[in-house]
């Protein structure tokens, strides 16, 4: 089995190098001192299930690894559109793209049989760009249950978890799914394949549409979030409204309110990825995490309140980030000298 992992950075490497660990024959496609530091150390993985290196190939150069059998894309979700040059070279005729995003996925309404079926989600895909570039009959769709860090370039933390669940947009049970389900399995990893993704897309969306933007607009960690009685009472709200378009889209997840809460109680002083791109002044990654929930709560006829006020707070940090008026010293709260 051949996998390209286009966007090597901490899941893509700690996927790939699982992979790599069971047998795989595995490409990792990166940039910049990680990629230099993984073509000369391999890849280091610290993990509290046990520290390994692994040592796929490596490569900035999708030409470089022709036709795979499976690309695991790695990318954030707004470079989708943009990464045709940098897949092109990696697809066969029966390449699978198994994506691995946070968020509402292009795909969502591909195969779904409800009365949305062909709908296309403008936040998620916009002007269709997306799926001219990954068409969703190439997605297995993927939600990541684990949490890893680029420690420094070529080294891996892992945090906890190790479940990858995966699912094909219209609910068969594909060989495709089954072999890609095995070589995770064989590398260590959880990787279930579900009926319908639809259900683990939206528990993992009640966290990432409340804190990803609480955590960026108020510069606090989970636990701040939760600690404190008014921005807790907010994201408890945010996560109701979540929960009340899912169940208009014909999804109830088993996970409740409390439940996610605890969960990210547990999380402690963990600082968001959106926190992230915020204190380096880069755009953050909400279209598909929260924009796109907004969009479907206007086509279920949902209120949602709460998530469109977030919304216009973020979209207007996202504006100036993006313009480059907002700068890391300034977003992380630092002094100006």
């Amino acid at each position: 089995m051949r996998i390209a992992v286009l966007g090597a950075g901490a899941i893509g490497a700690y996927a790939g190098a699982a992979l790599h660990r069971a047998g795989a024959d595995v490409h990792l496609i990166a940039r910049g001192p990680h990629l230099e530091a993984m073509r000369e150390h391999g890849v280091r993985v610290l993990s509290p299930r046990g520290d390994f290196t692994a040592r796929p190939n490596v490569t900035g150069d999708p030409a470089e690894v022709g036709p795979v059998d499976y690309v695991l894309l790695g990318l954030k979700a707004q470079h989708y559109a943009s990464c045709g040059p940098m897949l092109s070279p990696l697809m066969g005729p029966d390449t699978a793209v198994v994506a691995a995003q946070n968020g509402i996925p292009w795909w969502y309404f591909h195969g779904s049989g409800c009365r949305w079926e062909g709908h296309r989600v403008e936040a998620a895909d916009p002007g269709g760009a997306v799926s001219a570039t990954i068409p969703p009959e190439r997605a297995i769709g993927c939600v990541v249950y684990a949490a890893t860090e680029i420690e420094r370039p070529g080294v891996i933390r892992h945090m906890e978890g190790t479940r990858f669940s995966i699912g094909e947009p219209d609910r068969s049970l594909s060989p495709r799914c089954r072999a890609f389900s095995e070589a995770m399995t064989a590398g260590g990893l959880k990787c279930p394949v579900e009926n319908d993704l639809r259900e683990d897309v939206w528990v993992k969306l009640m966290g990432n549409v409340t804190f990803n933007p609480l955590s960026a607009l108020t510069r606090s960690t989970m636990a701040q979030i939760c600690s404190f009685p008014d921005t807790r009472t907010s994201a408890e709200l945010m996560m109701r409204e979540t929960l009340d378009v899912a169940e208009r889209l014909g999804v109830r997840t088993s996970i409740s309110i409390e439940r996610r809460m605890a969960g990210a109680e547990r999380a402690g002083d963990h600082r968001t990825s959106t926190l992230h791109d915020v204190e380096r002044g880069r755009p953050m990654e909400l279209d598909v995490i929260l924009r796109a929930v907004v969009e479907l709560a206007d086509l279920t006829g949902a209120d949602a309140p709460t998530l469109r006020t977030v919304n216009a707070l973020a979209s207007l940090l996202n504006e100036r980030l993006d313009e480059g008026s907002v700068h890391p010293r300034a977003a992380s709260g630092a002094a100006a000298g």
